[in-house]
């Protein structure tokens, strides 16, 4: 989508959307809402035994309940995966010129075992103030969100310029099985062709008092890539030991990537995070950020940053980290093979084999072979830009909303499937509006959760948002 003509565009946009937000908040369709994330999250899509296709199938009917017909509403499976359907809802637009935004959501979720949780993980519990079951948070709350705001702009006639397409989709959190957005590129690409997309990725803080602090909007994430080290040698008896050993020359190889940093670089994301966390930070925090700003280079303030929280090392450069070592068959033998994972998270825009060779590079032994592991990828995109178009309706809602809060912009250090989109020459950005206290949502562990009020604003947030973006001209 193109940059927005003016600033008062957004404005007019924002006023035009239908409803308050104070009344969205608690209008007479919270019930419904709440039904819908209930029946959801209490359907099992774990990998092991449960089903996406059961999942999607309901959020189908309640669509179909809402007056979306057949050719608007499509499950779409491998054939020899006929449980892990995504489905494809559309809302078309009043200019079909316009490519339309798409809604993306994973209802699959990381397995979650009854015994080590302390209430069921696929029963949902509403508890002081928390929603708890796997997927309450990621990232069944947005897919129930995406899921009602179309039955609420349906029931409402809203008719938007620009087209809406909602895709629940499978794998997000089992790539190397199946992952239905790569699936989908791959088959059908024009099934999630959009202007941009809107994801998870990104939530918001609250402050010591539950009150909201920063409000998150990712644009970009880290490419996931995983390194094999291998060194093989003849061996040997243990007893009768040769310089040439292939674990020493693992170890050496390995000792090397530890010592060594990637450079750090910014993006818009990553300039516009530091810049506002800057002003959220403690001053003596606050100085190594702006100096780095200012010099990104810098490497006395990154490495004190780096000490006051990884993270921001990781956002600031590409890292690369050994996770795993294999070596050796037997005790009294000399080492035949040895071999090392190396995971790194690199910098959006940056291919892997330009990481691999810096590697090769670095370990300087020509017997160390290192070679990339396989990852479901469609590319390496650059990230997404915050043009005022994306940006300016997020802080001026977000201001109605919560008056006084911060919109940072990041980028996400993990991975989503954005990845796949972005890759694709589809901008994504990470937008939720579901904040998060200090604990956190306890996403992939034990008793996962969401504030009930903050699943409430989500929706609230993501419902005026998304008729803000498919209002707005080009």
């Amino acid at each position: 989508m193109r940059a927005l003509r003016s600033a008062s565009f957004v404005l007019a946009a924002l006023a035009a959307a239908a409803q308050p937000v104070a009344e969205a908040a608690g209008d007479a369709g919270e019930a419904a809402f709440r039904s819908l994330y209930r029946e959801l999250v209490e359907t099992n899509t774990a990998l092991s035994a449960g089903s996406c296709t059961a999942a999607a199938g309901k959020m189908a009917a309640r669509l179909r309940n809402a007056g979306y017909g057949d050719a608007q509403l499509q499950i779409l499976a491998p054939p020899d995966r006929p449980q892990d359907g995504a489905l494809i809802a559309t809302l078309p637009g009043r200019d079909a010129s316009l490519k339309p935004i798409l809604l993306l959501a994973h209802i699959d979720v990381v397995e979650a075992k009854r015994e080590d949780w302390r209430r069921d993980p696929f029963t949902l519990v509403e508890e002081d103030g928390f929603f708890y079951a796997r997927g309450a948070s990621d990232d069944k709350a947005m897919a129930a969100v995406f899921t009602d705001s179309l039955i609420r702009y349906r029931q409402e006639g809203f008719k938007p310029r620009r087209g809406l397409k909602l895709a629940l989709t499978c794998g997000e959190e089992t790539p190397q099985t199946f992952n239905s957005v790569y699936w989908l590129l791959k088959t059908r690409p024009e099934v999630l062709d959009a202007a941009f997309a809107i994801n998870e990725g990104a939530g918001g803080e609250l402050d010591g008092d539950g009150r909201p602090r920063a409000l998150q909007i990712q644009a970009g994430e880290k490419v996931y890539q995983d390194f094999k080290l291998e060194v093989t040698n003849p061996g040997g008896h243990s007893s009768r030991p040769v310089p040439d050993n292939a674990i020493y020359r693992l170890a050496a190889a390995l000792g090397r990537i530890g010592a060594y940093s990637f450079p750090t670089r910014f993006n818009d994301a990553t300039l516009g995070y530091f810049t506002q966390q800057a002003r959220l930070s403690p001053p003596d925090v606050a100085a190594d950020m702006r100096a780095i700003l200012a010099d990104p280079q810098d490497q006395a303030a990154a490495a004190r940053l780096w000490a006051k929280n990884p993270g921001w090392n990781s956002m600031l450069r590409t890292t690369c980290v050994a996770t795993q070592v294999e070596a050796g068959h037997a005790p009294n033998a000399l080492p035949q093979r040895a071999t090392a994972n190396v995971n790194c998270r690199i910098l959006p825009g940056v291919a892997p084999e330009t990481v691999r060779q810096t590697l090769v590079g670095l370990i300087g032994d020509e017997q160390v072979v290192v070679s990339a592991e396989a990852e479901p990828s469609t590319g390496v995109g650059a990230p997404p830009p915050l043009t005022a178009a994306i940006l300016g309706p997020v802080q001026k809602l977000a201001q109605k909303m919560w008056p006084g809060v911060t919109v940072v912009p990041t980028m996400s250090t993990g991975a989503t499937d954005s990845r796949f989109l972005i890759g694709a020459g589809i901008p994504s950005y990470g937008l939720s509006g579901m904040f998060h206290d200090a604990e956190g949502s306890h996403a992939h562990g034990l008793d996962e959760r969401i504030r009930v009020q903050s699943l409430l604003d989500g929706r609230a947030f993501l419902y005026e948002i998304v008729k803000v973006y498919a209002s707005q001209k080009d």
